[in-house]
């Protein structure tokens, strides 16, 4: 079965690579939006399905893969920083925070169009940190690029005082719930032989 990703996303890239999966990557041209009252879970998923539908154009065979993820905090998301204070406030704001990382994950099967669309979410508590410790963790550059400002699989871990759900989630790929996805589709992860 073709399997294509369409992420640009390096971590996703090594979560699906994880599962043992051969798999292409086929970057979406979307722009990601938010709509004005809509909720933080029907937004990841509608942006993850609009990343699939649209390199679902590109190929009349396979299985694609798309995902969307918010760091969300009190209700609020928190999307990528573009800047270096932008992502001193995100983790000011996190510091000592219990807060949630939601991913709207979607896999469609081609040529049927079969399309399966959920959302994970994860909860993650940052233990107290002090100012030194927040502009040390910026000086690493590692919140570019990052929903959050933190990356949980890299230095970011050393802030991260509790887990509640999928770790891989919070990386940007819920596995457990992929795998079970892609068996509705006949794309059985652990039972190849």
């Amino acid at each position: 079965m073709n399997i294509i990703l369409a992420s640009q996303s390096p971590r996703r890239r090594q979560l699906l690579k994880q599962l043992g999966l051969e798999f292409a990557v086929a970057v979406s041209s979307i722009e990601e939006t938010i709509k004005d009252g809509e909720n933080i879970e029907e937004q990841v998923k509608r942006l993850a399905l609009s990343k699939v539908e649209d390199v679902s154009k590109r190929f009349t065979h396979g299985v694609i893969i798309g995902a969307d993820t918010l760091v969300v905090l009190h209700g609020k998301p928190l999307g990528k920083p573009r800047t270096v204070e932008e992502a001193r406030n995100m983790l000011q704001m996190l510091n000592g925070s219990r807060h949630q990382v939601l991913t709207g994950v979607v896999v469609k099967e081609l040529p049927s169009g079969r399309t399966l669309v959920d959302c994970v979410t994860t909860n993650v508590t940052f233990r107290h940190l002090t100012d030194e410790e927040i502009e040390g963790y910026l000086s690493s550059g590692e919140y570019s690029d990052k929903a959050g400002a933190y990356a949980i699989q890299g230095l970011g871990a050393a802030m991260v005082k509790e887990i509640e759900g999928c770790y891989f989630n919070v990386v940007g790929l819920p596995l457990a719930r992929l795998t079970e996805m892609l068996k509705e589709v006949d794309v059985d992860v652990l039972g190849r032989g």
